[in-house]
């Protein structure tokens, strides 16, 4: 089947609100066998006609999201039974669930909000609990003034908190009877980091194509994910040849980010962490302590951004910075094994380096730092990287290698 997506709002347009539904609806109907073949953002207004009246010439199912509410620019359902040549009646039913909702909420309401509860007798409403306006569901009906069929049309809320439970709930098994059988095909992902997307691919690409899969690459800062779509069977012999290849750079084959895992594995091996932060600024502390779970294995954080810093708290000898500069491999390496004496953890990261434009040198360009890792019984080492690019980025990349030193320290350890 042929699905679009239709998402109206001119605050999407101006950028005043990131457009989320599309990866949720393709999320939705994916283990149904089906996707969403093309997607549109229009705004409020005219817009909405002109993109549905170009749907209906090709579409088999088009999800329409927003303009359902009591504003004056939510035409959504106006707009649809215009073209359809529908007349919309009062459900009081819906009108008496609204009115509630507002009454126990103690919410003020006038006039326009009562056109939530009108809709055409030839639509099926789609209950909405979390919210006051319902959606509709339209099944293939004449379009007047030519010979075709509206494609199933489904128009869904705005708002992300009404939109998800109403596709669970009520698209999904719709969806599931409109549907012909689809061919089983599933979808596995892995996520790697410390390689690059042109180098995953030289890796996997030729043999997993060779096995018929649909392959697919998704780089960030620091990480590729890796995706491949196909038959169970098939997917199993897939798995094989990324496992073999990719081996230890594949982080996980779910949505945890790097920090996720981290975590975990820390929690489960019952070890401890501290860091000593220079030219991340905070950033890896704040990466761990987003994860639930943090308070059980994160002990401290250093950002001793102050050559003065990196002395007095953690004990790293002045005659040391002087001699080799802040940005090297005996400081990184002081960084390191200072934060776990002071904070008595089982593994301590330190960072120092240059994020730039100024502070450089021939031998020490903009991107260059040194990553160190000391773990309780075991030799600190040291390891070198060159990241030119922005400020952020670099963050970033500095914190993703020094998240994945902790997990490999973790993995070789257990």
């Amino acid at each position: 089947m042929r699905i679009e997506v239709i998402n109206t709002g001119t605050e999407i347009m101006l950028g005043n609100v990131l457009n989320s539904h599309l990866g949720y609806l393709s999320n939705a109907i994916f283990p149904l066998g089906l996707r969403v073949q093309r997607q549109a953002t229009v705004p409020d207004g005219d817009a909405i006609r002109d993109a549905l009246v170009e749907t209906f010439e090709r579409a088999d199912v088009v999800f329409v999201t927003g303009g359902l509410g009591p504003t004056t620019d939510d035409i959504t359902r106006e707009i649809v039974c215009e073209l359809l040549g529908l007349t919309m009646q009062h459900d009081e039913e819906i009108w008496q669930a609204i009115m509630a909702r507002f009454n126990r909420r103690g919410i003020p309401w006038n006039d326009r909000v009562k056109l939530q509860a009108l809709h055409p007798a030839e639509a099926r409403v789609l209950q909405n609990p979390h919210g006051t306006a319902p959606g509709l569901y339209f099944p293939p009906l004449p379009v007047p003034g030519t010979a075709m069929k509206s494609p199933h049309i489904f128009l869904l809320p705005g708002p992300p908190r009404e939109l998800h439970p109403m596709v669970d709930n009520l698209v999904v098994p719709l969806m599931r009877e409109i549907a012909p059988a689809a061919a089983a095909h599933e979808l596995r992902s892995f996520r790697t980091t410390g390689l690059g997307e042109s180098r995953v691919e030289e890796l996997v690409g030729e043999p997993l194509l060779a096995l018929g899969l649909e392959v697919g690459y998704c780089a960030r800062p620091g990480e590729v994910d890796l995706r491949i779509i196909g038959a169970p069977a098939v997917l199993d012999q897939g798995e094989a040849v990324i496992r073999q290849k990719l081996g230890t750079f594949i982080f996980t084959t779910d949505t945890r980010p790097l920090e996720g895992i981290v975590v975990a594995a820390l929690i489960a091996a019952k070890k401890t962490l501290a860091l000593a932060e220079s030219c991340t600024g905070g950033w890896i502390a704040n990466k761990i302590t987003n994860i639930a779970g943090a308070s059980e294995i994160f002990l401290a954080g250093y950002v001793t951004y102050a050559n003065a810093a990196k002395t007095r708290t953690l004990g790293v000898p002045a005659e040391l910075i002087a001699e080799h500069g802040a940005v090297s491999e005996p400081v990184a390496r002081a960084m390191a094994e200072g934060a776990r004496a002071q904070s008595g953890a089982d593994i301590a990261i330190a960072t120092t380096g240059i994020a730039g434009p100024g502070g450089c040198s021939e031998e020490k360009p903009v991107g260059t730092v040194f990553n160190a890792i000391a773990v309780r019984d075991a030799e600190t080492r040291v390891f070198k990287h060159l990241f030119p690019t922005d400020r952020e980025t670099f963050k970033h990349l500095v914190a993703q290698t020094a998240l994945d030193l902790v997990r490999r320290s973790v993995a070789c350890a257990t």
